[in-house]
């Protein structure tokens, strides 16, 4: 593993505001839009919910499994509207992160191109700032009613990536409560420690806060901030669409510091953007008292073992979303 060498302070940015809802297309203007104004704001990474690309699929949590001819047709077009990596949409995300000179986590329904192209997972793609695809994350488990929509991904996307920011990595919505997988991430090495999700409130605020300080990282937590006004009318499920006071989500984004404390946020019942600052001194000092991957893991009691699996290899070149 590449040695972390602290560098000078620097900003990163998350983004709560509301896809357009099933409109990749829209979606990905709206995320290119946000990208160059994180960067044009000095930020370095720039961070969005879970799922943002086309839309979480909130219908799983009002319409019931028997339901099956509804289900098949919001599946059918959220399947037209997600993500193929590589593909166009990819690409234009990258050449808007390469632009502003920004990192880039975004959360995306992706395809399994590299199979029947008729499956979907919950991913997690990261962006350097020259434009490159660092890699994708894919959703280890569905929580609940996501298993209506979103395969199951494997051990081999569980990892973080070298930046010239600190090594980047991140867990999606629950799979932050599963203790296994962010000891993965931690034993990797990870610094930048992102966790898009559709959660939001007490417990989920307190979780991040603990990441934060059992592996001495920075945390920056992302949800969609979506209002009942954000769904279009067409879909017949929004009248069964719990909301409070117009929002179905009311965001709760937060940036939070390696000793658990917020640095920014949370933002509720409003879209925008969190700025905050990351120290890397900050993150190597606090790990002089406990560093749960280094001289407080007790490797010779405890030890994580690992069955990554190798993924199908990716079609080469560009894909047609």
């Amino acid at each position: 593993m590449t040695p972390y060498t602290p560098s000078q302070p620097f900003l990163v940015a998350a983004v709560q505001i509301s896809p357009a809802f099933l409109d990749r297309e829209a979606t990905i203007d709206r995320a290119c839009e946000a990208i160059a104004a994180a960067g044009a704001r000095g930020a370095r990474l720039v961070v969005f919910p879970e799922a943002f690309v086309p839309g979480y699929p909130l219908w799983i949590w009002s319409i019931a499994a028997g339901r099956t001819q509804d289900l098949r047709a919001l599946y059918a077009e959220l399947l037209d509207q997600a993500v193929s990596v590589p593909g166009p949409s990819v690409d234009r995300l990258c050449e808007a992160a390469r632009s502003a000179r920004v990192y880039v986590a975004i959360g995306i329904n992706e395809r399994n191109t590299e199979a029947s192209g008729t499956s979907l997972y919950n991913s997690l793609l990261f962006i350097d700032a020259e434009g490159n695809v660092l890699g994708v994350h894919r959703k280890l488990v569905p929580t609940a009613g996501e298993r209506l929509v979103h395969a199951q991904g494997d051990g081999s996307t569980l990892t973080a990536y070298d930046t010239s920011l600190g090594r980047l990595g991140g867990l999606i919505c629950w799979e932050n409560y599963m203790p296994l997988a962010r000891q993965a991430l931690y034993e990797g090495g990870v610094h930048l420690y992102v966790a898009p999700t559709w959660d939001r409130g007490e417990p989920w605020l307190s979780t991040l806060r603990h990441v934060a300080k059992e592996g001495r990282v920075y945390v920056i937590g992302c949800c969609s901030a979506m209002r009942l006004e954000d769904l279009p009318d067409r879909f017949a499920f929004k009248p069964t669409v719990s909301s409070a006071n117009g929002w179905i989500n009311p965001g709760d984004s937060v940036i939070v510091d390696p000793d658990g404390k917020l640095l920014a946020g949370p933002l509720h019942e409003e879209q925008g953007m969190l700025l905050a600052e990351v120290d890397p001194q900050r993150i190597v000092g606090p790990r002089w008292q406990l560093d749960v991957a280094g001289h407080y893991a007790r490797p010779d009691v405890l030890a994580l073992q690992r069955r990554g699996r190798a993924r199908l290899e990716r079609p080469r070149g560009d894909q047609a979303d």
